[in-house]
């Protein structure tokens, strides 16, 4: 990212300053569009200013490896800004060791969120991405076990609507070797049963197909709950596959793609995904599940079963 000419000689400019002059800069450009300047949470924000300070010694000592704690722990939560910034750090060697495999990880991490500095920055960059900090390496999600007295299966006495949806998963699922009950927690969690739901982000159906996944499934009409929880349990089959029947990372990545998931090595530390993983792991209520071998390679971080 091209600083403004002070800081570039030197004399530091104050931390709002600097802030405002990188944003503005990227979009006088057109390096960046307004839309991709987005607000940040309160704990994201504090982070990001705090460890702007202990870089640049602002307020408090100068101090890198705080920074770079402060750093990691945003990126860690999924701040874009966080993760570009670390990744400077890493890939100029400024008060921490010089690793370029760590840097493009992050860059890559910050440009699919829209980073425009980020995507610039991996042009530069030896891209032998793969690693991250040990300090953004996912916790094993953790299944909260209800006593035995409060469990209630919450696919029994489904109201008729859902039901026919439930008779419909339980029909079309061995076809997939997938088991019904996992189609039906995915199901529940995405769309409580809406063959209708749409996102934000154009998921649709009951499974909430994006288009790209879709198409990728050879789904015609997302809304078509047949067509729709077809394309989804072939999705599911492949994630299956793909994690060798770990479904903490086959359900991850139905929520955040196989493609954050394999970056992160695990589970990624996003809350929404997370909170995700948790819900569906209790309705299948089952962390294993059988899969093809021959369908797809392993992911790279995943050792055969």
């Amino acid at each position: 990212m091209m600083l403004p000419r002070l800081h570039r000689l030197g004399i530091p400019l104050p931390l709002g300053l600097r802030l405002l002059a990188a944003a503005g800069f990227a979009l006088a450009t057109g390096a960046i569009g307004a839309q991709e300047i987005s607000p940040k949470s309160d704990v994201a924000s504090s982070l990001l200013a705090q460890a702007l300070s202990y870089e640049h010694g602002e307020g408090v000592p100068k101090d890198p490896l705080r920074a770079a704690a402060l750093y990691c722990e945003a990126a860690r939560s999924g701040d874009a800004e966080a993760q570009f910034n670390l990744g400077w750090m890493y890939a100029n060697g400024r008060g921490i060791a010089r690793d370029d495999a760590l840097a493009a990880s992050l860059f890559v991490l910050a440009a699919e969120q829209g980073h425009a500095a980020a995507r610039k920055a991996l042009h530069f960059i030896h891209d032998d991405r793969g690693r991250l900090p040990d300090c953004m390496l996912p916790d094993e999600p953790v299944l909260s076990e209800a006593p035995l007295e409060e469990v209630v299966d919450p696919f029994t006495d489904l109201p008729p609507a859902k039901q026919k949806i439930a008779d419909l998963v339980n029909t079309l699922a061995p076809a997939y070797t997938v088991a019904a009950r996992l189609a039906l927690a995915v199901i529940t969690v995405e769309s409580n049963f809406d063959p209708k739901a749409r996102s934000h982000k154009d998921a649709r159906g009951l499974m909430q197909l994006i288009p790209d996944t879709a198409t990728r499934f050879r789904v015609k009409n997302a809304f078509d709950a047949r067509d729709n929880v077809r394309g989804g349990l072939a999705y599911l089959r492949w994630l299956l596959s793909y994690y060798r029947g770990d479904v903490a990372l086959a359900a991850a990545a139905y929520n955040a793609g196989e493609g954050v998931v394999d970056r992160y090595r695990g589970v990624p530390p996003y809350p929404e995904t997370r909170s995700y993983v948790q819900r569906v792991l209790a309705l299948f209520g089952n962390e294993l599940h059988p899969y093809d071998p021959k369908l797809v390679a392993p992911a790279p971080f995943v050792l055969p079963r």
